[in-house]
């Protein structure tokens, strides 16, 4: 199946993000620490960090699209 890759929640108040961009695409390999993707809230984008090194099996969200914080939204191959 894979590693689920969720929402964070950024700020305790928060009720749903934009995930603004993808850094990453499907079948594509990070390391630990590389940006995955960016989340806009209140017109600050912030770039989520690979907590760990895999490859992106599938991505589950569209750019664009607003997301609830623990929802998943990608995943991964370790």
């Amino acid at each position: 199946m894979g590693t689920e890759i969720r929402m964070p929640r950024l700020r305790p108040e928060m009720k749903k993000g934009m995930l603004a961009a993808w850094l990453k695409e499907e079948g594509e390999s990070f390391e630990k620490g590389e940006a995955l993707f960016e989340i806009e809230t209140d017109k600050v984008v912030n770039q989520i960090e690979a907590e760990r090194a895999g490859r992106i099996k599938k991505l589950l969200v569209d750019e664009g699209d607003e997301v609830e914080p623990g929802a998943v939204i990608a995943l991964i191959e370790e």
